[in-house]
């Protein structure tokens, strides 16, 4: 979010300290995929990266439950996308949020205003949706209609 010169401020690693998120894990956000190498592991990791091949790399390296990107544009061959499929094959769930829904590198953007764009099967099978805003699935109550319990 803008601080009040305008600015957008880095998150850094930050652990949401609302308990855990929907899928019973807790959530952490990180601005670029690279810093939840050593803390990701069965977490939901919440990043500003892009999802490109790069990105891909360090989640495998971390293996969250789940990573979640930025579709950076989509990009020539679908390059800033290439995340999600590469951590299917290793059956890692992922999904990247629409560029122009979230700031790329922000990963507090992408949680509070980001929307799905892509989503891999193993995404899907946790209950994520292209077209959901993120923050309304993650941070919904397991009794909550979109909640993956109420499926």
């Amino acid at each position: 979010m803008p601080s009040r010169d305008g600015s957008h401020a880095a998150t850094d690693q930050v652990e949401i300290d609302r308990g855990p998120c929907v899928l019973g894990v807790p959530l952490l956000l990180a601005d670029s995929i690279t810093e939840v190498v050593t803390r990701g592991k069965g977490r939901v990791v919440v990043s500003g990266s892009h999802g490109g091949a790069s990105a891909a790399r360090h989640a495998l390296q971390a293996r969250p439950l789940l990573s979640v990107f930025n579709d950076a544009g989509i990009g020539k061959d679908a390059a800033g996308i290439a995340a999600p499929a590469l951590l299917q094959a290793q059956g890692l769930a992922a999904c990247a949020v629409a560029h122009d829904s979230a700031r790329i590198g922000e990963a507090r953007s992408t949680l509070e205003e980001g929307v799905t764009s892509r989503v891999n099967t193993a995404a899907a099978a946790l209950g994520a949706r292209p077209g959901a805003r993120l923050r309304a699935w993650l941070l919904s109550a397991p009794g909550a209609e979109s909640s993956p319990a109420r499926r």
